[in-house]
């Protein structure tokens, strides 16, 4: 699996909010200078994530965006919840039918419990995890833990 463009640089963009939080509206261009991208990428992302409800933006020559909560308050799964949605949603069978009006595997699919589960762990996970938590550096992972193994049986 691998994270979009949209979810890292996205993510990364909120750091650097979080990292100014409490002093004001940070501008497009400071944001895209930090992170070495351009400011239409920035502009869209930022639109993205303001339309989620992590952001607020103020207009003027001293405008810009602003979390609307604190970092320590928003998590990595909110984040990713507004940049790509979850990896696995109520209408994932509906969209892979394959040629058919409906999937063959419906009645017992054998993949559904596992992306059901793999969605189920990701948001568990970074539930966990603040903007704060990672503006805190290499001990982010410390106590963190999925709480569950896997519903699937082992290989002989």
């Amino acid at each position: 699996m691998k994270l979009t463009s949209t979810e890292e640089y996205g993510l990364r963009c909120l750091l650097q909010l979080a990292r100014r939080h409490g002093q004001g509206p940070v501008g497009i261009r400071v944001v895209a200078e930090s992170e070495g991208i351009s400011e239409d990428y920035v502009a869209k992302l930022l639109r993205i994530l303001r339309r989620g409800g992590l952001l607020e933006s103020t207009r003027g020559a001293q405008g810009g965006y602003e979390l609307v909560r604190a970092p320590h308050e928003i998590t990595v799964w909110d984040a990713m919840a507004v940049l790509g949605g979850r990896i696995f949603d109520a209408g994932f069978c509906e969209s892979h039918t394959g040629a058919g009006e409906s999937c063959a595997h419906t009645s017992a699919c054998s993949l559904k419990p596992l992306w059901s589960w793999l969605d189920h762990a990701l948001e568990q996970s970074l539930s966990q995890v603040t903007l704060a938590d990672c503006l805190a550096g290499p001990t982010l992972t410390t106590g963190l833990s999925l709480g569950r193994t896997p519903p699937m049986e082992a290989s002989p």
